[in-house]
């Protein structure tokens, strides 16, 4: 049996729907891997224009199925993005802190 697997949205501090910076990524960690993104060490992306709050994830049942969730979500629009982030976190809070 797989592990279970995630596929999540980070978001910049800037507040503005549609103008804050996002990344979309999956892993097997969801605590370990927003973690790494809130102190610096997630991807390139990430820490140039840093990208700190999880915004929005969903659990996927395996790594392999987060990956192509993760590949199509990055060729979304970014109307999309915005979207499916407002239906699942209105206020676009932080969600590490649930995670604990």
């Amino acid at each position: 049996m797989d592990r279970d697997a995630y596929v999540y949205i980070m978001a910049g501090n800037k507040p503005e729907v549609g103008r804050v910076p996002l990344y979309v990524g999956s892993t097997t960690d969801l605590a370990r891997r927003a973690w790494e993104h809130r102190i610096g060490q997630g991807s390139v992306h990430t820490r140039r224009y840093r990208i700190r709050r999880l915004v929005w994830y969903e659990r996927q049942e395996s790594i392999e199925a987060a990956k192509v969730k993760e590949y199509r979500m990055k060729r979304w629009p970014r109307a999309d993005k915005d979207k499916v982030i407002t239906a699942f976190n209105p206020e676009w809070r932080d969600l590490f802190e649930d995670l604990a």
